[in-house]
């Protein structure tokens, strides 16, 4: 019973409460954050000295929660700054020069076209770190193709969701290294000393998981079915031309990877790109602001959700009833492989309401880490634990960026559903072998 009365679980299961009733992730976690610290404090029994100390209280929260933001930042500036590297790619035919080259290569070789597309999806998490930007301008031209191939649309979001989530579970480049970055600073900020290399050595290990997945939907989706032919207009794409701003935020792309891989900074190799892009004229200099903003319209929001998450997460720990939920969970069972079952499917549970895997890493570190240092798991195991609880979701997740770009893409002639075609799939063939598989992989590791 006392579990219904700890700040800590009371106010997660707020939070997941209101992400569920489709509630503004951003005020929810603030909510249940006031929530939290405010359970945690002993008020007067006197009501009006309760009702003034209660606005002390809050005051000393929201001052918690704000300093706990820090943690944050340069994870969300790189947000930022990548984001207005994405809207600059869009604005080019960058893209456009790789749907015609699929459209012609590979317009009767369904499998390889579908590992093609999980294969460039990749990319966007890495080489050209554009996210969800390139569904909207990638996919819609090719559905007659995918329509004369009879591809379920199902396979597709399979294939692309792979490509938007595995590199970044895996790779310590682009959004890689951002989620590296976090799982870093939140296992230091909770007593356990970690590099960012750690972290790489172990996260590679979900690949196997998620290529496991993707193969998995490629043979449940093979028969053929059929879509109504619809007219749609795009551009010709035979008619495209590689300019002067192609190659210039081609080239504005290098430099930010190459600074990237050698200096190790996403927001300083981000803004160099960027910069050189503005500097030779792949954005013209009137259209900066707009493109800018563009990329902060684009990535801002969910930069304010990895801000605000980490706030979350200082609360929690302020509150110290961490260790009650520690010593409860430890009370019940001592056995590592149910505990790290448990914990992937609350770290599934946090990640399908907020939507990102980002936001929720910060929040899972703070809960899971105590009981993982009391019940003797390795620093490899403990990494393994916090970068796989954090992921899973994001993958069937209907509030995912990566979920809804899709929807967007498969969508544009109104023959695809976001829950059905694209939410449900990708939760089947990704979530459920990250739980089954990721607690596995970490109770051997």
């Amino acid at each position: 019973m006392f579990m219904l009365t700890n700040p800590v679980f009371i106010s997660i299961l707020i939070m997941l409460g209101l992400c569920i009733l489709r509630f503004n992730v951003f005020l929810a976690v603030l909510v249940s954050s006031l929530i939290a610290g405010l359970m945690s404090y002993n008020f007067d029994s006197n009501f009006l000295v309760a009702i003034s100390s209660s606005m002390t209280a809050l005051k000393d929260i929201m001052n918690t929660f704000i300093k706990g933001m820090s943690g944050n930042l340069q994870t969300s500036l790189s947000y930022v700054l990548v984001g207005a590297l994405a809207v600059a790619v869009s604005r080019t035919n960058l893209t456009a020069f790789l749907v015609n080259f699929i459209s012609k290569k590979m317009s009767d070789k369904k499998v390889l076209l579908l590992f093609s597309l999980a294969i460039i999806s990749s990319f966007s998490q890495n080489l050209i770190p554009i996210h969800v930007a390139f569904i909207p301008i990638l996919i819609p031209p090719m559905l007659s193709l995918f329509n004369k191939l009879k591809i379920d649309r199902r396979a597709i979001a399979c294939a692309v969701t792979f490509g938007l989530t595995t590199p970044y579970m895996t790779l310590p480049v682009g959004f890689g290294l951002i989620f590296q970055d976090i799982i870093t600073q939140s296992l230091n900020a909770n007593g356990v000393n970690v590099t960012q290399s750690d972290v790489a050595g172990v996260v590679w290990l979900m690949f196997f998981i998620m290529f496991f997945g993707l193969l998995a939907s490629f043979i449940y989706y093979r028969k053929p079915r059929a879509y109504k032919e619809l007219e749609a207009k795009y551009e010709n794409l035979d008619e495209i031309k590689f300019g002067k701003k192609e190659a210039m935020v081609m080239i504005g792309l290098l430099i930010t990877l190459t600074t990237q891989i050698f200096v190790g900074s996403l927001p300083l190799s981000a803004l160099l790109g960027f910069l050189f892009i503005c500097v030779s004229g792949g954005i013209e200099y009137k259209k900066i602001d707009e493109v800018f903003l563009g990329g902060f319209s684009l990535m801002g929001y969910v930069a304010f959700i990895m801000l605000i998450a980490c706030g979350f997460g200082a609360v929690l720990q302020g509150t110290g009833a961490i260790k009650e939920i520690v010593d409860f969970t430890l009370s019940i069972t001592t056995n590592k492989l149910a505990i790290t079952f448990g914990m992937m499917c609350i770290g599934l549970l946090i990640t399908l309401g907020i939507g990102s895997s980002f936001g929720t890493v910060p929040i899972i570190a703070t809960l899971f880490v105590p009981i993982c240092t009391e019940l003797g798991f390795s620093a490899e195991s403990i990494i393994f634990i916090i970068a796989c609880a954090g992921a899973v979701g994001d993958t069937g997740s209907p509030a995912s960026e990566a979920t809804l770009g899709i929807t967007v893409g498969l969508n544009a002639d109104k023959q695809s559903d976001h829950i059905k075609d694209v939410c449900i799939p990708t939760f089947i063939f990704y979530n459920i072998p990250l739980v089954v598989g990721g607690a596995l992989i970490a109770y051997y590791l």
